[in-house]
């Protein structure tokens, strides 16, 4: 009996990484979905994904190894903090240990030639491929007929004749698929990724310069609040009630945490990366600061403040 063929595909959770998955299975191919955690994004699009699919889904969290190429991408940055090819090429480096430890026989991805014109190009996706060590078992389903054949089409594991051949940033046959495979709901092109916020990637570069050696909380911290730096002071104004308990929650040894008494407003975080007391003059600031921000308080005469230092 004829062993059945295995993938393991990227699965970020959009429409592109659905197809390339329906477009295996179409084949009877066994097809295992594989999706990454960061400091910049998460895995539940692809975890919605998988189920819908019916497939099984790895989940790794690569957060620190991530973190070291977004500071230091070989490739360069898109148009923000977003190092797409050298990400690119970590997340097919660990799906190669997984390939070979597990015994598939390639790994495939929904990248679209021309799609994107950064990470997906043809110069790009040569590059993403060989800086992987995956030449010959990288396989791209919707774009394979116009890349080259690969050594999985050649033992004819996979038939190039049912693959595809999309191409550019138009979505109309990615669109006309989703109907005739009767899928209803994905996500929009935009992606879930951080870095590719330009506001977010603002507050990246701030953190990055001011405070070189940071710590998982500061980048994590990000996410939540207003931002503003006095100096090589930090202080995080948070926006709701639920940004306030996650902030609470990142608050680390020698932080400040300042609200206002009586009144509905934020909670405001105040972290020094430098030595020595914040003194009473710029904590008098970050209090102005918190009671601007909470509309109750903001017009009132008689606001006090709890303070608390961790």
């Amino acid at each position: 009996m004829k062993k059945k063929t295995k993938s393991l595909i990227l699965l970020s959770g959009g429409l592109d990484s659905i197809l390339a998955v329906k477009t295996l299975m179409e084949q009877n191919i066994k097809v295992v979905g594989l999706t990454f955690k960061s400091f910049f994004f998460d895995s539940s699009l692809a975890e919605k994904a998988a189920r819908k699919l019916g497939i099984e889904l790895k989940v790794v969290d690569f957060s620190k190894e991530h973190f070291k190429i977004v500071k230091t991408p070989k490739h360069g940055y898109g148009k923000s903090m977003n190092p797409c090819i050298d990400c690119h090429i970590l997340m097919l480096k660990t799906a190669k240990k997984i390939m070979k430890k597990e015994k598939f026989d390639f790994v495939a991805t929904g990248e679209v030639l021309g799609e994107r014109p950064m990470s997906q190009n043809r110069n790009a996706l040569e590059v993403i491929e060989k800086e992987s060590s995956l030449t010959g078992y990288l396989l791209r389903p919707l774009s394979a007929k116009l890349l080259k054949e690969t050594v999985v089409e050649k033992k004819g594991l996979v038939s190039r004749a049912e693959l595809l051949d999309i191409n550019g940033r138009s979505r109309k046959r990615q669109i006309e698929l989703a109907k005739k495979w009767g899928i209803k709901e994905y996500p929009t092109p935009a992606g879930g990724c951080l870095l590719t916020d330009l506001e977010f990637s603002n507050k990246l570069k701030e953190l990055l310069k001011r405070c070189p050696r940071n710590k998982d909380s500061d980048v994590i911290l990000l996410k939540y609040g207003r931002h503003f730096w006095l100096d090589n002071i930090r202080v995080v104004v948070g926006r709701n009630k639920e940004e306030n308990k996650t902030i609470r929650n990142l608050a680390k040894k020698s932080d400040i945490l300042i609200e206002v008494k009586k009144y509905p407003g934020p909670l405001t975080l105040v972290r020094s990366y430098r030595k020595g007391k914040i003194s009473p003059e710029i904590l008098e600031k970050f209090k102005d600061l918190t009671k601007y921000y909470s509309a109750k308080a903001r017009d009132k005469k008689d606001v006090k403040f709890l303070i608390k230092k961790i």
